[in-house]
């Protein structure tokens, strides 16, 4: 007769389980932002990636409240750095810090340290401090004077940035860019959304306490893990791989665009494609899923030649006409 099992065995949650409970998300996040289900989804497919999200938009359209909200429905640790043009890069990574007590140098981690990481205006503060973020948002890992030392999982920086002022900022280098798995345009709100804005703030709502605001938690780190790995083992046909391939090959050859997207675009596309795939029901990749994902997925890839901006261009315009364009695998 086997040992008798103690009263609460840990058991790893079903695919199912951890779809459902991601899709529970929405809804937890609606108790404190309106609309913005784009956005969300974003989230959620860069957390199944693995990956990292800039977010751009103007201010004022609850970017901040986002993502906290999308940590407190995950119960994740979330911190959240202000980037200013005085922001040092130990600032966001830690330093060694000496202790008098013990006469010795030890660690203390910077708010990198963390599962989701808010940097406030990322493009207002010079290109050393951006830098430090680079190793840590592709090696997960940050090293100070040669220790390198590991994040936890999961970990996601969600940058923001302001699409209309431009006076004392840095842009972000395309190999910055690059590292963004997700482009997302948070959107100023419709009328209806606006008004039930401003009615939940009469009735006293308080962006600041999403506990009162009804915000629980719907899913975390094991419903992530679950879900990624079932992600995995979504499969993707040659036909559809090539579809992606002929998408970011038409990029390179647009007469719009002075840089189209590289071979790590093409890889990004194909995860990101995986993932709205799983969280759609299937276990397959489906043309339309690479559609759904290319405009968030490559706008930030490419860069348009000066002329063609001139005439009124945008990179989603670009996208979107090579999309109508390039061959649909049946």
């Amino acid at each position: 007769m086997s040992e008798r099992q103690g009263p609460h065995p840990v058991t790893a949650p079903s695919a199912d389980s951890a779809r459902a409970a991601l899709e529970a998300l929405r809804g937890e996040i609606s108790k404190a932002v309106v609309g913005q289900d784009a956005t969300v989804t974003g989230l959620v497919v860069a957390l199944l990636c693995r990956g990292h999200v800039l977010l751009e938009g103007v201010p004022g359209v609850a970017k901040t409240l986002l993502v906290r909200a999308l940590a407190a429905a995950l119960e994740l640790d979330t911190k959240r750095v202000q980037f200013t043009p005085d922001l040092m890069p130990s600032d966001v990574t830690g330093s060694l810090i000496y202790d008098n007590r013990t006469a010795e140098f030890s660690f203390q981690p910077g708010p990198v340290f963390t599962n989701l990481l808010l940097a406030d205006e990322i493009n207002r503060t010079p290109p050393k401090t951006q830098a430090s973020l680079l190793e840590a948002m592709e090696e997960r890992q940050v090293t100070v004077e040669g220790t390198a030392r590991k994040l936890p999982d999961p970990f996601l920086v969600a940058a923001t940035q302001n699409p209309v002022e431009y006076e004392g900022t840095y842009p972000l280098p395309e190999a910055q860019l690059d590292r963004f798995l997700l482009k997302l345009q948070v959107s100023l709100p419709s009328r209806e959304e606006e008004i039930k804005v401003l009615s939940r703030h009469a009735e006293g709502f308080d962006p600041r306490d999403l506990t009162a605001a009804g915000v629980r938690r719907v899913a975390g780190p094991a419903e992530l893990d679950a879900a990624r790995a079932a992600v995995a083992k979504t499969s993707v046909s040659p036909e559809v791989a090539g579809y992606v391939v002929d998408i970011c090959r038409a990029t390179r050859e647009s007469p719009s665009l002075s840089l189209g997207a590289s071979p790590r675009g093409a890889t990004a596309l194909l995860s990101t494609a995986r993932a709205w795939a799983w969280l759609t029901g299937r276990d397959y990749v489906t043309p339309d899923d690479v559609k759904a994902l290319a405009l968030p997925t490559l706008r930030h890839r490419i860069q348009l030649r000066p002329e063609a901006e001139m005439e009124g261009v945008t990179a989603d315009s670009v996208i979107s006409s090579l999309l109508a364009h390039v061959p649909v695998p049946r």
